[in-house]
């Protein structure tokens, strides 16, 4: 069970700095868009890394601020 967890684990944080990698070639790509596959991919990694959990917190709260 324990090795099942570890897989799922190492999985999601690798389709995550996937879903980073490919954001980051969109954004240098004019017609790709970007954001799409790099704001999840970040929201994913932020399960697993302090920093980027309070970046996407942050990001959230501004918008919620924003939108009303």
């Amino acid at each position: 069970m324990r090795l099942l967890l570890l897989i799922k684990k190492t999985f999601r944080i690798a389709f995550g700095l996937l879903l980073v990698i490919i954001g980051i070639i969109g954004g240098l790509i004019p017609i790709f868009q970007g954001w799409v596959f790099g704001i999840p991919g970040l929201i994913i990694l932020s399960d697993y890394f302090p920093p980027l959990k309070k970046t996407v917190h942050w990001a959230r709260n501004k918008y919620l601020t924003k939108k009303n």
